[in-house]
């Protein structure tokens, strides 16, 4: 993407004290990865500053935390959410084109000693790929305070080819083999995951069904993607062009006019399950 073609941090910026003004509070940054951006820092920065602005979220890969966790924390990020599919090496170097899983999970617990709190690890399950895994992960919260979240995968781009290997959380649960299961409510957050503490546990195991039990009534998300598109769902191909709003000289009640439509016009639901992805768009490019 051309570099005119991305929002500055002074666009964005201001979109999120726009939004602030009808009720946003929650702001996740997310990519792509967004470590690798020129002047992150100063930008959360100032983010984090902005009136009405509670809870200031970054999801990243972790290759970056090791150097940059304690950077994040000053800058006034409160908690990551760190993308960590698989720890076997090999299946890593794999999947990441030659990213190093030991860099990440010494991220992840630079992220714990800085205070990141909570550290959410996010793991697609993907049948024959990472199933074996899962007991590998349940130790991690069972020893430390992190936050372990299956997620079931869903039909997006690539993944839309790969529908034989959906792993629904029902048989997630089964193949972690637990015994007990405490809900629990007290994980920072407002998202979709279903949080439970099991007996011992330093940490938590939470499942995010998007697919087997969509969570579509209960969404509070719109996602704005590094072009400037607002999208309503991420499933959904519906955009709102902010980037040309914030161009063309329009004022501050127009653009926050287009904010109110957008999230008026969410639909009911997603149809993943029941549709091919059909977008110019992969989950990347969307901030998913």
């Amino acid at each position: 993407m051309r570099h005119n073609s991305i929002l500055s941090f002074e666009e964005i910026l201001r979109l999120m004290r726009l939004s602030t003004q009808i009720g946003f509070r929650r702001f996740r940054i997310t990519g792509g990865e967004p470590l690798v951006r020129k002047g992150i820092l100063d930008f959360l920065h100032q983010a984090a500053q902005l009136p009405g602005v509670e809870d200031l979220m970054l999801t990243t890969n972790g290759m970056l935390l090791p150097e940059m966790a304690f950077d994040l924390k000053k800058a006034g990020v409160q908690r990551v959410n760190i993308s960590l599919d698989t720890m076997d090496p090999e299946r890593f170097n794999d999947i990441t084109r030659g990213g190093d899983v030991h860099t990440v999970i010494q991220g992840v617990f630079r992220a714990l000693e800085a205070g990141l709190n909570p550290v959410k690890l996010n793991v697609v399950v993907v049948r024959g790929f990472n199933t074996e895994e899962l007991p590998k992960f349940l130790d991690l919260a069972q020893q430390y305070p992190l936050h372990v979240r299956f997620i079931e995968l869903m039909p997006i781009g690539i993944s839309s080819e790969h529908r034989t290997d959906f792993v629904p959380i029902a048989e997630m649960k089964e193949l972690l083999g637990l015994k007990e299961y405490f809900p629990t409510q007290d994980i920072p957050g407002g998202g979709p995951a279903e949080y439970f503490r099991p007996s011992g546990f330093k940490g938590s195991i939470g499942f995010i069904s998007a697919l087997s039990r969509h969570f579509c009534d209960t969404c509070n998300r719109v996602r704005l993607t590094a072009d400037g598109k607002l999208r309503p769902c991420l499933h959904g191909k519906h955009e709102v062009d902010l980037r040309e709003a914030l161009r063309d000289g329009s004022s501050d009640s127009e653009i926050l006019e287009l904010l109110v439509q957008a999230v008026w016009h969410k639909p009911v639901e997603h149809h993943m399950n029941d549709e091919a992805w059909q977008d110019n768009r992969v989950m990347s490019q969307i901030g998913g």
